[in-house]
């Protein structure tokens, strides 16, 4: 299906039509974390990404009317959780759909509670922030970070989904670069690899 929403700078903006466009990026999905008065908050957020290797920071961008939005503004450190397929359970709770019975597990690392088994967990410290329309961007410096091997929970279209594997012999488990790159041997964007 083709939809058509015509010159959005004339006036005729369709906030569902861009919606339903951004949708069509896929995401990971994460749960973003801080201490809240000696409990902890959190959040399901897909709006994360690198900002910066060096020094190595990420960016978050979070409505203004999100609870979170005010804990960020008065806190300065928080925690990005990068949630696995099989942490699906987390993303429904921090997204305000608590499931009867399931109580989510943490772990801390320094005064920051982070999803316990997440495949990727950033401690940060807020950098600093831009208003940005609905929402603040939030630059944050990541001070502690942990990974393991797993597959990732996706967004896309407004459902979760699991990462579907690329052809055997593409990826394998801790092959990512450690040290040197070997340009030759990336796949590229403009090739097809199959």
């Amino acid at each position: 299906m083709h939809t058509e929403v015509g010159d959005m700078a004339d006036g005729g903006f369709d906030s569902r039509a861009f919606r339903n466009a951004l949708g069509r990026f896929s995401t990971g999905v994460t749960v973003v974390t801080t201490a809240v008065n000696g409990g902890i908050h959190g959040m399901t957020a897909n709006a994360f990404t690198s900002a910066s290797l060096d020094p190595p920071l990420v960016l978050l961008s979070i409505g203004r009317q999100a609870r979170m939005h005010a804990h960020l503004l008065q806190g300065t450190r928080f925690g990005v959780s990068v949630l696995s397929q099989d942490q699906l359970g987390y993303a429904w709770h921090f997204a305000g759909r608590e499931q009867e019975g399931w109580q989510p597990a943490f772990t801390w690392r320094g005064e920051v509670p982070l999803v316990a088994e997440a495949l990727a967990q950033f401690v940060c410290t807020v950098e600093t922030l831009y208003p940005g329309g609905d929402h603040t961007l939030f630059l944050g410096r990541v001070e502690d970070l942990w990974h393991r091997d797993g597959s990732p929970l996706t967004f896309y279209r407004g459902r979760f989904f699991g990462l579907i594997p690329l052809p055997a012999g593409l990826w394998v488990p801790a092959a990512e670069a450690t040290g040197e790159v070997d340009e030759g041997a990336e796949i590229s964007l403009f090739e097809p690899w199959w």
